[in-house]
């Protein structure tokens, strides 16, 4: 079929203008981003693995409990038995630099949003939009914008990363019953402070589920990011598909999976614990108000 509109062709325009204008932005961006990357990799390469193992599971215990300590203890080993330990840590500083600037801009956003509703009205389809579109397509402008590596693994990580926090940090915020704000206005607290001791603490369980989410999602686009030399374990997986290495293939996919479920186990005992104390703090907080 013929085609009639070629959208295509005018964000082709777009992207091109971009780098043609911006290039030296873009590599600056490029050479910072990189920089902190690479940073974070020579730092957590520089802790002898049997620390770093031994870290986590000590996190794991307190924050799982004893199950989630063995599962950890016992799947760092394997993936270090594995020889992937040092794609392990590339992959876990690209999640976490992604990661913290998806938060960085999902949470003020999702406040913003759940703040005012033109502005979620807004919002929302652009959230749509970069859910659904395959993830594929990020990478495309990001190595039109910075070559291959993995500043634009990260740049198209936190584009796809991005919506999980967006929206349920807007939707813990809707959430917090209308009369708790209602009391806090009555006792005189203002907007700020009823968004930093009232609706953040009663939202973050479900912050800290968009976190979860954001951090899994990342940890997808990791792997994919792998296209583009962005390192780590998805270079290993796309190296076990090229060669038809099903050998290589299961075992980094193995190393993968081991990865999503420790990040997975202990950001959501995160969101558990805080939940908890948010709830302790509001009520300290009104019983300190009703007895002044």
């Amino acid at each position: 079929m013929e085609k009639i509109l070629d959208i295509g062709k005018y964000i082709e325009y777009a992207v091109n203008w971009l780098t043609e204008n911006f290039d030296g932005l873009f590599d600056f961006i490029k050479n910072v981003g990189n920089g902190f990357i690479e940073g974070l990799e020579w730092l957590m390469l520089g802790i002898p693995f049997y620390i770093f193992i031994v870290l986590l599971t000590i996190l794991a215990y307190f924050k799982v409990g004893r199950g989630g300590a063995i599962f950890t203890a016992l799947g760092l080993t394997l993936i270090y038995l594995l020889g992937f330990w040092v794609e392990t840590v590339e992959t876990l500083a690209l999640i976490f630099v992604s990661t913290f600037i998806a938060l960085v801009q999902a949470i003020p956003i999702g406040i913003w949003a759940a703040k005012n509703a033109n502005v979620n009205k807004v919002v929302r389809p652009i959230l749509d939009f970069m859910q659904t579109m395959p993830a594929f397509v990020y990478l495309i402008p990001a190595v039109l914008f910075f070559s291959i590596g993995k500043l634009p693994g990260a740049f198209a990580t936190v584009i796809f990363a991005m919506p999980p926090a967006v929206r349920l940090t807007t939707l813990g915020i809707q959430q917090v019953p209308r009369d708790v704000v209602e009391a806090a206005r009555a006792f005189g607290a203002t907007g700020r402070q009823i968004l930093f001791k009232i609706e953040l603490p009663l939202a973050t369980k479900t912050i800290f589920t968009g976190v979860n989410q954001t951090i899994m999602m990342a940890l997808s686009m990791v792997v994919i990011a792998g296209m583009i030399a962005a390192g780590g374990l998805g270079e290993k997986v796309l190296e076990g598909i090229n060669n038809l290495d099903i050998g290589l293939g299961f075992e980094s996919g193995l190393a993968v999976v081991i990865l999503a479920i420790i990040l997975d186990r202990i950001t959501q005992a995160f969101s558990q614990k805080n939940d908890n104390k948010a709830l302790k703090k509001l009520k300290s907080i009104f019983n300190k108000k009703q007895k002044a």
